[in-house]
């Protein structure tokens, strides 16, 4: 029979998680009660997405603004520090930023321009362009910046980040000096210790900062990679990943998150005789066309998932098959023209003409942005989402 429907994604509710809730039973019996009562099968090759937060939560991996104050000091002796490439968010940074600026008595806090690493704006791409500004080499103080480009306010929030995070670390009793450049040495012209806050580049300025002659440099992975004081920690990204949970306290990206989808996975197997596959994920991968934000401020968007998630599509497409290929053909001809193309495609399609337009992006980054999309942040109450027939074609009966 022949099938009419291809991928379904359904956000499945959950109790509230609180620590030391057993995440991997109550995830599994979320999803087979659901299932249940909406009248769906479970299905071999079914996915299974969790959000990271509630799997932290789970964990109770939390720290508050003095682990993080006192492992900054550790690693670079509380004198005066340099923070470049800050992301302008008050979810995701602004906790993070009292946490540093508990740490020492003078913070040189460098941002990048027009955005930040993830598309915020300070300033519109435009005006660097009208006022002859090459972002590549140009450099401001705050006052210079501000004659220059005026205050700015965030398209989405209203916030003035740049007066946000001055008043941050006035609140912590440290003196900020706030600069502007591109260019991570720049930083080093005011201080050698420095803490790079950026995400997916983090390497890069790591290496120009200690290339350019700096004493001491971390990155925000670097920070709470294991626990100081009983503080939650993660040894692979540290406080990348991290969401504001309070004025004091963040939630930090999960660890050990291996055992925690094989588990799920070994549950289901056990509860209904179906081998699915499980993924955790945090930020999607994609761009919003408005704000120009780019959602991903996690480091990855699934910091793990099962065996069955490994690798990429191997698709081809169909328009340039019906409208090149067989664009003689019509009706039940056309169809059973690309079912039968479908089934004998090669194993690797890379570079092949008929999958042009299938960009082989990661599986796990594909579904977990879908995952995030049908979860969303807010109020759904579903970080849970079970999806069927992803692995589905055209030619899956």
């Amino acid at each position: 029979m022949q099938r009419y429907v291809g991928t379904v994604a359904r956000g499945i509710r959950l109790p509230i998680v609180r620590e030391g809730d057993a995440i991997t039973e109550i995830v599994t019996d979320s999803v087979i009660a659901t299932a249940k009562a909406e009248g769906f099968a479970l299905r071999d090759r079914d996915v299974v997405g969790i959000t990271e937060s509630v799997v932290a939560r789970a964990q109770g991996n939390y720290a508050t603004v003095a682990a993080i104050a006192a492992d900054l000091k550790i690693k670079f002796g509380g004198d005066c520090l340099g923070v470049v490439f800050p992301i302008l968010s008050r979810n995701r940074y602004a906790i993070l930023l009292k946490g540093i600026a508990r740490s020492t008595s003078h913070i040189f806090l460098q941002f990048s321009y027009p955005s930040d690493e993830v598309g915020n704006q300070l300033i519109e791409p435009d005006r660097v362009d009208e006022l002859g500004v090459n972002p590549w080499t140009d450099h401001f103080t705050e006052n210079q910046f501000k004659q220059l480009f005026g205050s700015s306010l965030h398209p989405f929030t209203g916030i003035d980040y740049v007066a946000y995070y001055r008043s941050l670390v006035a609140g912590e009793g440290s003196k900020c000096t706030i600069l502007f450049s591109n260019q991570p040495r720049t930083i080093l012209d005011y201080t050698s210790k420095v803490l790079a806050c950026d995400i997916h580049t983090r390497a890069r300025t790591k290496r120009q900062l200690l290339a350019a002659g700096a004493e001491t440099v971390y990155s925000l992975a670097d920070i709470l990679a294991a626990s100081v004081n009983g503080s939650g920690y993660n040894p692979e990204y540290g406080l990348l990943g991290s969401n504001k949970a309070n004025e004091e306290t963040v939630k930090l990206f999960p660890r050990d998150c291996q055992a925690v989808v094989d588990h799920i996975q070994q549950l289901f197997k056990e509860k209904t005789g179906k081998t699915v596959e499980v993924l955790i994920y945090g930020d999607g991968a994609f761009k919003d066309p408005v704000g120009k934000i780019w959602e991903l401020a996690d480091p990855v968007v699934s910091p793990a998932y099962t065996s069955g998630l490994r690798g990429t599509p191997n698709e081809i497409k169909l328009k340039y098959l019906a409208d090149d290929q067989f664009a003689g053909l019509a009706g039940q001809a056309l169809n059973e023209a690309i079912v039968k193309q479908i089934y004998e495609k090669k194993s690797n399609l890379v570079g092949a003409m008929e999958s042009q337009g299938t960009t082989p992006r990661r599986l796990t980054d594909l579904i977990g942005s879908l995952c995030d999309l049908i979860s969303g942040s807010g109020d759904k109450g579903t970080p849970v989402v079970y999806i069927q027939g992803y692995f589905d074609s055209f030619a899956t009966v």
